[in-house]
């Protein structure tokens, strides 16, 4: 860990905790649920093993997350955001929303973790007004399971019971439908369900608008 700020602020006791970089990324891709090792690799391919080792060590450390054993048929170690780490979410929502008015300086694709933060972000809870459906989105193998119900919003990773409608395609073509306002007729898409319903439904995420960084 980075040199601790000796500061008493409750802001800069948060930065000893999660702010070396890549700490609240890892936070990010733990959001939805327990992964692997390997998951947070692919999820983060920017980053080294070792430095997510690091990162990983100091956040078990300060409680922020913790090691669990994935019941079977994977009986596989994993790591999972704490009960006082999930408290970071609406931090993190708060932080991509100010993010996402910056210039736009990276060509990588967006994690499917990032995905769902960046809808959570961008959702108009006023054009979903009246509007509810259970959709379950396939993205190159990871499946979410976006639920909207008159005005309110919730991504979770699961298969989900009975959706009502089922969107696949990649995480590269579901971005361009939700951020980049790419027509669903002309997209790699497959949709089993209404396509109205479906269209309706990307049209509820809207990028905001960068700032300008002027005064006047």
């Amino acid at each position: 860990m980075a040199r601790a700020y000796d500061d008493p602020c409750g802001l800069a006791r948060a930065l000893n905790l999660v702010g070396d970089r890549w700490a609240l990324l890892v936070v990010r891709e733990l959001l939805l649920g327990p992964k692997r090792f390997t998951d947070l690799r692919r999820g983060l391919p920017g980053v080294s093993q070792s430095m997510l080792t690091s990162r990983l060590v100091e956040l078990e450390e300060a409680q922020v997350i913790r090691r669990r054993r994935l019941g079977p048929p994977t009986s596989a170690w994993a790591y999972q955001l704490t009960e006082w780490g999930r408290e970071l979410e609406p931090a993190l929502l708060q932080l991509a929303r100010w993010g996402s008015r910056s210039p736009l300086a990276s060509s990588a694709e967006l994690s499917v973790d990032a995905l769902a933060l960046a809808m959570k972000t961008t959702f108009d809870p006023t054009a979903a007004r009246d509007f509810s459906v259970r959709c379950q989105v396939r993205l190159d193998g990871d499946i979410l399971l976006v639920t909207v119900d008159n005005g309110r919003l919730d991504v979770a990773r699961a298969d989900g019971a009975d959706p009502e409608l089922v969107i696949e395609t990649s995480v590269t073509v579901f971005r361009s439908l939700t951020f980049g306002g790419a027509p669903l007729h002309a997209a790699d898409v497959t949709i089993r369900g209404d396509g109205e319903v479906a269209a309706r439904l990307l049209r509820l995420f809207k990028r905001p608008a960068s700032f300008a960084g002027s005064d006047g």
